[in-house]
């Protein structure tokens, strides 16, 4: 799953550490979110959705993995 972490973060002019901190994670977390290593919780990615002002189907696109075979 693809997301718009970094760009909205950026946007707020929040550092990872700063992101983190507001989502109670360490800010390998969100790193590896941004990478898209690892995906959040759902409880996870509401969090991050309220701290970067957007929602959830804003912040994460969804991939078919059939499409992208």
């Amino acid at each position: 799953m693809k997301n718009n972490i970094k760009v909205s973060r950026k946007s707020l002019k929040l550092s990872q550490e700063d992101l983190a901190n507001q989502c109670n994670v360490t800010r390998q977390t969100i790193n590896a979110i941004e990478n898209n290593k690892y995906d959040p919780t759902l409880s996870l990615a509401f969090n991050l959705a309220r701290n970067l002002r957007t929602t959830v189907d804003e912040l994460f696109i969804f991939e078919d993995e059939e499409k992208t075979k």
